[in-house]
């Protein structure tokens, strides 16, 4: 799609300028810098992955979209710097929280403003919530909020008051909330973007609250909180934020805008990064990840990443809709040889769902590499040898690195099982479409941590969740789920979140891989960057430097 910036260009300069990957790049009259000259002006070039779906935080779904959302909003609690299980202030300058954790009051900062100069307040946020939570709004991460007192109730219809929900403006600078239990994670939680505050006046100039046409996201329209402003957005081309007058930490600040570059092909990425238009990757092409830890282990960064790389399996399409099958394509699969032989970024072969990382929680180890149990699971669910089963898609978003996973699993379920699948890859956009639809067979996905508790990782696949994407539910699981998330002890909740990934692990309406790791490159002259496990840092504390 030719954005309307492309069409004031002509075609030779066209060919000439968007040759990789259709980033419109630095050099050819766009007015953006390149990195030596980022670094002399605090403009930093990032590599995001993909074209954002949107930039509503209450709509949002992804990673490339929270990096963004991130700079232009802020919530009560932030990101900090370094270690991701620490609180850091961010609207709320300071908090209160009951003895067991299920009530929170928080003291919002005065000098806290949107960017059009209006005061952030309470109210603010109680607009936010209603809006996520209200039964006509389709946030995906509503579920999110059903940790509040009758959140989860109203999004159904069963409590009409919103009054009766947990959250409520003592004033304009005094936010109380209350959960359905104690929650001793919900610092946490509330870093995710899902809890962010939207600009009430600006949501009804444009629609109102459940319009979906986004135009309130536009640049020009958005109004924010955070430590920059939309300036430009140019669709499959760049995205520009610059350092707002308004936010209340800007005196910190040393970066003066950010490019988010939406590069999809990892090649290009690198090439892009070797040219000296950008500072930091999204990703690495996963044949030159061997060869840069060799010749340039300054320049190439392989962290630890809290996530899963994994596939749904659509359990409302036969035959995934038998366990049998499902388990037949877990066993077929040799993740130490993926991890080894295609990945190669140092991940760990998935036993279980949930990623090591959390301490007092251990995840069932069950899946190995068993292609003679596999067989046996396939002849038993009526296909022996493969004979009769139907040929499926693997729908995967656009990236050479997934398209190798792919075309190795693939190869395992034919060696092992006798099956054939399709490959079939689609843009971002398109894919989180098919995928949140269920017009899909078998869909790569991956789940980074949005906090630091393993519910976050489990929650999803209740039923009916937002987020689940496979349209498989289990009753048992949604109780222990909801038990979680009311225990009054660490020790309850760990329990009951083990209980609950051992029965996803025997119905198996996913296929876990192996667990991330974060693997970029990035200039030496970008300062202030930490790894984390989150991969969420506040870009306020990052500057580039010689």
């Amino acid at each position: 799609m030719q954005s309307s910036f492309a069409l004031i260009i002509n075609r030779l300069g066209q060919l000439a300028c968007i040759g990789l990957g259709g980033v419109f790049l630095a050099g050819c009259g766009a007015g953006i810098p390149n990195a030596d000259e980022g670094v002399e002006q605090g403009i930093l070039l990032f590599g995001n992955g993909a074209e954002p779906k949107t930039l509503d935080p209450q709509r949002a779904t992804g990673v490339t979209e929270n990096k963004i959302i991130s700079v232009l909003l802020e919530g009560l609690i932030a990101y900090h710097p370094t270690d991701d299980n620490l609180p850091e202030p961010g609207v709320a300058e300071r908090w209160e929280a009951n003895e067991d954790a299920s009530t929170w009051t928080f003291f919002l900062r005065e000098d806290a403003l949107w960017s059009n100069g209006d005061p952030v307040t309470a109210q603010d946020f109680v607009f936010s919530y209603e809006r996520m939570l209200n039964p006509d709004f389709p946030g995906e991460y509503s579920q999110m909020l059903y940790v509040l007192k009758n959140g989860e109730a109203y999004k159904n219809g069963e409590v009409s008051d919103f009054n009766e929900v947990g959250v409520v403006a003592v004033d304009d600078k005094t936010l109380r909330i209350e959960l359905v239990g104690p929650t001793p994670y919900f610092l946490s939680m509330l870093k995710h973007y899902s809890w962010f505050p939207v600009h009430p006046a600006t949501i009804e100039a444009h629609g109102g609250p459940f319009d979906m046409s986004g135009t309130w996201t536009l640049p020009g329209n958005y109004v924010g909180n955070g430590a920059f402003v939309l300036d430009t957005w140019l669709p499959n081309q760049y995205l520009r934020v610059v350092k707002s007058p308004t936010y209340w930490d800007r005196e910190r600040m040393q970066l003066n805008e950010v490019y988010f570059f939406p590069v999809e092909d990892d090649n290009t990425e690198k090439r892009m990064f070797d040219s000296g238009l950008l500072h930091v990757t999204g990703t690495v092409p996963t044949n030159d990840i061997p060869i840069l830890r060799k010749t340039k282990p300054d320049l190439i960064h392989i962290d630890d990443y809290l996530g899963t790389y994994f596939y749904r399996l659509n359990v409302e399409r036969e035959p995934l809709d038998n366990p049998l099958v499902r388990k037949a394509l877990n066993y077929a699969i040799d993740r130490q040889a993926i991890v080894d032989k295609v990945s190669l970024g140092d991940q760990k072969p998935s036993k279980a769902y949930v990623p090591a990382g959390f301490k007092g929680f251990s995840a069932p180890d069950v899946l190995s590499y068993d292609p003679e149990r596999a067989r046996g699971y396939l002849a038993e669910a009526g296909y022996p040898g493969g004979e009769g089963f139907p040929d499926l898609y693997l729908l995967f978003n656009t990236s050479e690195g997934h398209r190798k996973i792919a075309e190795a699993v693939v190869a395992m379920w034919n060696k092992n099982l006798g099956i054939n699948m399709q490959l079939e890859n689609k843009e971002w956009k398109v894919y989180l479409d098919a995928q949140s639809h269920l017009d899909y067979d078998i869909s790569r996905s991956g789940w980074i941590g949005d906090y630091m508790d393993p519910i976050t990782f489990l929650e999803m696949f209740t039923t009916g969740n937002g987020n689940n994407d496979t349209g498989w539910g289990n009753d048992r699981y949604d109780s222990l789920i909801n038990a979680a998330f009311r225990s009054k002890t660490e020790e309850e909740h760990f329990t009951s979140l083990m209980e609950a990934e051992a029965i996803l692990l025997e119905e198996l309406p996913i296929v876990p891989l192996y667990s991330y790791t974060r693997i970029y490159l990035m200039d030496p002259r970008l300062k202030g960057w930490s790894p984390k496990l989150l991969d969420n840092r506040p870009f306020k504390y990052l500057y580039l430097s010689e």
